[in-house]
């Protein structure tokens, strides 16, 4: 069945955080409007609100409106705090590096997925800063000391291109004496660099390298969350694949480190298009139109372009999977330490669909079978149900749910409620487009 219509889907996860966290690091009432309702944004609101930000929510045309009032450097001193950061590990590794020059004592912890996930790439750069933090094996729980004396700004070449060590070390830097760097091998997530302008703190891009100086003071700034390429680029797959297909996703965030998935997408052959470009702030913003068109050819994703679409690899497998020839995700390492093990799920989660995919190293290669998706539902239909896990991982609950529809056949997830983390409405907001 045909997806069609006009859609504006749920507002960027990333913006949403940061707009939260730098608000209540700012001195001022910030205005927010339209931040994602979803769980992990749920947890960056709480947190803070446990910092000492007061927070008024309301509901907002397109998500949650927020009038933050921040602490403006000054959280609550003098008792543990225990933060609770879910699902979300945006939320813990941007807190540690923006508490840990603030003499807070906070213990941050998470649920199992959470909990397994790794935190030392961040508790090294701040630690080198002069950060107290304790983690055993370098996961949740962490508990962030009062450091004992000033934070020093520092450089740190990171070893891969990761927007959540790269803010947590400049969040960290706001509270040092002087000039702290990081340099990437490879340009990740810019959000935090376009951001902290607008809040008042000045930072200086050269390169793959971005820099602040501290100690720098936040002053309050009224935005809104723009729509989620992410989110966006579910649709764009699924409308790719989909026969008669024909979607406007309107007002999503086009951050040229966010949209390597359309890119791929169109670099296959398939038919997108950008409409309505304009800034809002400092990032761009614009409507994408996706249409069913010809015949998607594999393609290889290089190292450098997985920073830009590492969140859409599962959704892209499905472009893969009804391409022709042989797509490889080269570089692609990170997807074993998300939410879930996404490398090892997409290859155990096409096979389910007879789609051959395998590893090599960090290499994750997928053989197009070049037909109609259906076919494959064809071959799976004296099967009662597909029972796919789901491993509490909200972008394979809606890849698998999408393949699902592309392939017609019977899929039945073990936690489709897990979709909330990052999109609540998803399943009512597809049969609206059928």
């Amino acid at each position: 069945m045909p997806l069609q219509g006009s859609i504006r889907v749920p507002s960027d996860k990333s913006i949403s955080h940061r707009a939260v966290l730098f608000s209540a690091l700012a001195e001022g009432r910030s205005q927010l409007r339209d931040l994602l309702p979803s769980d992990d944004v749920l947890s960056s609101l709480a947190a803070v609100e446990q910092l000492g930000a007061v927070v008024e929510r309301s509901q907002g045309a397109n998500g949650i409106d927020a009038a933050i009032t921040g602490f403006g450097g000054q959280p609550v001193r003098g008792q543990q705090l225990r933060l609770d950061c879910g699902n979300s590990g945006t939320t813990t590794r941007l807190l540690m590096g923006l508490v840990c020059g603030l003499g807070v004592d906070a213990v941050l912890f998470g649920d199992e997925s959470l909990s397994s996930r790794p935190m030392g790439r961040v508790i090294e750069p701040l630690s080198a800063m002069g950060a107290r933090i304790e983690a055993q094996g370098g996961t949740l729980p962490a508990h962030v000391l009062p450091a004992q004396a000033p934070l020093s700004a520092a450089h740190y070449d990171s070893p891969k291109a990761s927007a959540q060590v790269k803010s947590a070390v400049l969040l960290a830097g706001l509270q040092a004496g002087g000039t702290t760097s990081v340099t990437e091998p490879a340009k990740s997530r810019d959000h935090t660099e376009r951001l902290l302008p607008a809040f008042g703190v000045p930072v200086e891009v050269d390169g793959l390298t971005v820099s602040v100086t501290g100690p720098a003071r936040l002053h309050a700034h009224d935005m809104s969350a723009l729509g989620d390429p992410s989110s966006a680029a579910f649709l764009a797959v699924i409308a790719a694949v989909l026969e008669d297909s024909e979607l406007t996703i309107e007002s999503v965030a086009l951050n040229p480190t966010r949209t390597g998935a359309f890119a791929v997408l169109k670099r296959m052959g398939a038919d997108i298009s950008y409409a309505n470009e304009h800034l809002e702030g400092a990032e761009p913003v614009g409507d994408v139109h996706v249409v069913f068109g010809p015949q998607l050819k594999g393609t290889v994703v290089t190292p450098e372009e997985i920073p830009t679409l590492v969140d859409e690899v599962p959704v892209l497998a499905i472009a893969a999977a009804a391409a022709q020839g042989e797509t490889v995700f080269q570089g692609a390492g990170e997807l074993r330490v998300k939410e879930s093990d996404r490398f090892a799920a997409v290859v155990e989660g096409l096979a389910a669909f007879g789609v051959r995919a395998w590893g090599e190293g960090d290499d994750l290669h997928i053989q197009g079978t070049g037909e109609p998706l259906y076919l494959l539902g064809d071959a799976l239909a004296d099967e009662d149900s597909l029972r796919l896990p789901t491993y509490h991982d909200h972008r394979l609950a809606m890849t698998w749910y999408l393949m699902g529809l592309a392939t017609e056949a019977p899929v039945v997830l073990d936690d489709a409620s897990c979709v909330s983390v990052s999109w609540p409405s998803f399943y009512s907001d597809i049969e609206g487009l059928m």
